[in-house]
C-alpha cells in the first residue's frame, strides 16, 4: 500500500507540476512584459492578470477543492481518487507559477533588454532569447517549490478522498489509530521533499555555472 500510495502522489504532483507549468509559464511571461517600462507596457492588462493570480493564491486549497468539484467532475469524470485531485492541484499551482516566474524574470538586468532593443530585437525575441534564458535557473527553482509545495496539497488531498499518502495515512493510519502507518507516510514525504528539492537545485546550479 505504501508503494501504491508512493506512486500516485508523484503521478498527482508530476502532472499537476508539468501542466501548471505550462499554463502559468505564459501568464507569469505576461506579467512581466506587461508591467511599466517593459517591452509591452499595458498598466490596467497588468492589473487584471495581477488581481485574477491574487484571487487564485488567496484561496486556501482545502477550500479550493470543495468549490471546484463540478470543474473536477466535467474534466476528470469524478470528483475523488488520483485522478480527480490532479485538477484542484493544477488550478492551485497555476498562479503561484505565474509570480513565481514574474519574480524571476523582474530579476534580469534592465540592461540587457534595452540593448536588446536598441539592436532592433522584436519583443517575442526578446522573450525566447533573453528573458527565458536569462531566468531559467531560476525558473527550474520556482519548479521545484511548486513540486514541494504540491506534496504538501496532495497530502491534503486524501483528506477528502485523493489517494495518495495523505489518503493512506487518513484511512488506514489516522482512522484506524495505526501511528507507525502515518509515521511511514511522514518519513516518505519528507524523502520525497528532500530528493526533489535536491534535484532541482543541482539542476539550477549546472545552468548558473553555464
Amino acid at each position: 500500500m505504501l508503494w501504491q500510495a508512493t506512486l500516485e502522489t508523484l503521478t498527482m504532483v508530476g502532472i499537476s507540476t508539468a501542466v501548471a507549468a505550462l499554463c502559468g509559464l505564459p501568464l507569469g511571461i505576461c506579467l512581466t512584459i506587461t508591467d511599466k517600462h517593459h517591452i509591452l507596457e499595458q498598466p490596467y492588462l497588468n492589473k487584471l492578470l495581477g488581481s485574477i493570480v491574487n484571487i487564485g493564491r488567496s484561496v486556501p486549497f482545502i477550500i479550493l477543492m470543495v468549490a471546484i468539484i463540478p470543474f473536477t467532475r466535467r474534466i476528470a469524470g469524478t470528483s475523488i481518487g488520483t485522478t480527480a485531485a490532479i485538477v484542484p492541484l493544477t488550478v492551485a499551482a497555476i498562479p503561484f507559477v505565474a509570480r513565481l516566474v514574474e519574480t524571476a524574470m523582474k530579476e534580469i538586468d534592465p540592461g540587457v533588454i534595452e540593448a536588446a532593443e536598441s539592436m532592433g530585437a522584436s519583443p517575442p525575441e526578446i522573450i525566447s532569447k533573453i528573458l527565458i534564458p536569462e531566468a531559467l535557473p531560476s525558473l527550474i527553482l520556482a519548479l521545484t517549490l511548486t513540486a514541494v509545495n504540491l506534496i504538501g496539497y496532495s497530502a491534503m488531498a486524501g483528506a477528502i478522498g485523493g489517494g495518495g499518502l495523505g489518503d493512506l495515512a487518513i484511512r488506514f493510519g489516522y482512522q484506524r489509530f495505526r501511528a507507525d502507518i502515518m509515521l511511514q507516510t511522514v518519513i516518505i514525504l519528507v524523502v520525497l521533499v528532500q530528493g526533489i528539492q535536491m534535484l532541482g537545485d543541482k539542476i539550477a546550479q549546472r545552468l548558473y555555472n553555464r
